[in-house]
């Protein structure tokens, strides 16, 4: 089994629930297990901001699915649960799940890139992911995952907090 994480997130309908929606569908995969869920943050858009916030988390997988096969089975499942091909990149879903690490994989492609090209950037990656692995360090920078937040959490365009429901 490879441990990997992923990211999910939502911003349209109920985003919470898709998340956790999406939560049991990437536990039912085969050959994968979900082994750790964060907790779930109220996210500002990032890059196309005329959108809804989202609802984002992070998953700690188990799985013996090779990265080009649970990539493929990740947007499987996002079209089964009704998100269609984005008008705009960046733009809104109804669920959204990506490889974010897979073990300590570093592999680029047109199909997939390992570890996830932009999670560095992102607090709504970043956040979540801490939740579950604070020292785990990024297998190209070479800095932890609480580092890499500590770098860019008081960016601007970046607010995260915590979701609380019926909140």
């Amino acid at each position: 089994m490879t441990r990997a994480y992923l990211s999910i997130g939502s911003n349209l309908g109920d985003k919470y629930e898709n998340c956790l929606q999406g939560v049991d569908k990437v536990d039912a995969l085969e050959q994968t297990r979900v082994v750790g869920v964060s907790k779930f943050y109220r996210t500002e858009p990032v890059d196309f901001l005329d959108q809804a916030w989202f609802v984002n988390g992070a998953l700690k997988i188990e799985t013996t699915l090779a990265p080009l096969l649970l990539i493929q089975r990740l947007k499987e499942t996002e079209r089964l649960m009704g998100q269609m091909e984005k008008e705009v990149r960046f733009g809104p879903r109804i669920i959204d799940l990506d490889i974010i690490f897979y073990g300590t994989t570093v592999m680029d492609t047109n199909i997939l890139t390992i570890p996830h090209p932009r999670m560095h950037e992102r607090c709504f990656v970043l956040k979540p992911l801490c939740d579950l692995e604070t020292d785990m360090v990024h297998p190209v920078l070479g800095e932890t995952m609480a580092g890499l937040l500590k770098r860019i959490e008081n960016d601007h365009g970046q607010e995260v907090m915590e979701y609380i429901k019926g909140g």
